[in-house]
Parts: structure tokens; sequence; C-alpha cells
């Protein structure tokens, strides 16, 4: 079998496989690259700015979504056909039927909306009868239910269908108010 002595590129022929290799590293390193050899340093930097871009994206949109205040619904969008269990919970209500809430009490169709206190006794300092006086206003009104939302960048907050009162400290008149305007 004859070896390949003979450059494709300039067509110079060399006495052994040897020399042309020696040959195309020092006159044709741009094919030598194509056989799986390291990437010159001008690609290198070309590209290491890709990576630096998606992680600044990915910064931003961590920074973005951690500003975002975590409060109740005061919206429909994506409401379930379902009630809660009592007008007063234990448990945090969950979103889903928060919103149907909402949209009508006791899901009466076509009834009132709905009035919902949520309360974050877990990482906000509460008085004593803080949760019996928010219960007070779901014994007082059928349309308004009482839960704690943990996580929630409030005490208390008051929402019903497109609007919130956040409350840093418990204030009947504030209620009674939101309640029934």
């Amino acid at each position: 079998m004859e070896e390949k002595t003979r450059c494709e590129i300039c067509d110079r022929e060399f006495k052994d496989t040897e020399a042309l290799a020696m040959h195309n590293k020092a006159k044709h390193p741009e094919n030598i690259l194509k056989e799986g050899k390291p990437l010159p340093i001008r690609k290198i930097k070309k590209w290491s700015f890709f990576p630096l871009i998606v992680i600044l994206i990915i910064a931003g949109i961590i920074w973005l979504v951690s500003g975002i205040e975590r409060l109740p619904p005061t919206d429909i969008k994506g409401h379930v056909e379902s009630n809660p269990p009592s007008h007063i919970l234990k448990e945090q209500m969950p979103i889903t039927i928060q919103k149907h809430m909402l949209e009508h009490a006791d899901g009466i169709e076509k009834g009132r909306g709905g009035v919902i206190i949520n309360y974050n006794c877990k990482d906000y300092e509460c008085e004593s009868d803080l949760i019996e006086k928010l219960e007070a206003f779901a014994a007082k009104y059928d349309y308004v239910y009482v839960a704690p939302f943990e996580g929630m960048d409030t005490k208390i907050a008051l929402t019903k269908l497109n609007k919130i009162e956040i409350l840093d400290e418990y204030n009947n008149e504030t209620i009674e108010k939101f309640i029934n305007y």
C-alpha cells in the first residue's frame, strides 16, 4: 500500500507521511483544526460571551421575580368551580378556590362576590385574639371567608374582586368599610 506523500492543497511531494504531516502543520494549520484539534483562541474568545449573556439573563429573571409581592388573588382567571368546606378555615384556602369565591360566594351562580380575609401569623407577630376578631366577620357576613395565608407579604389582606386592602395591624373600621363598600 502506497503512502500518501503529496499535499492536496499546494501539490508538493514529500518522501513520507511524517514529512507531509510536518508540512501541513506548518503551512496549512486550518486543515489540522478540522481534524479535531483545539480551536484557535480567536474562536474561543468569540464564543465565551455566550454563557456570560445566558447567566446575566437568568440572574435578571430571578431578580425580577424576587421583587414580586406575594399577596392573595383579586381576579378570577384560573378559578375552579369548587367551594371551601367552611367560611372559617384553619388551613390556607387554595388560590383557585379563593378566585372562585371572589366571583360569587358559596358558588351561587350570579350571587354576590365574596370577601376573603387572609392573615399571616406565621411570619408576623399577631395579637392573641386577632384570628378570633377576624373570624367574627365570617360569622357576621355570609359572603366573608377567613383563612391563613402562609408566606404572604403582609399581616392581613382583605380581597374582593379586583380590590385589595393591606393592613399591618387589625383595624375594625377599615375591615367593615372594605366588606360593605
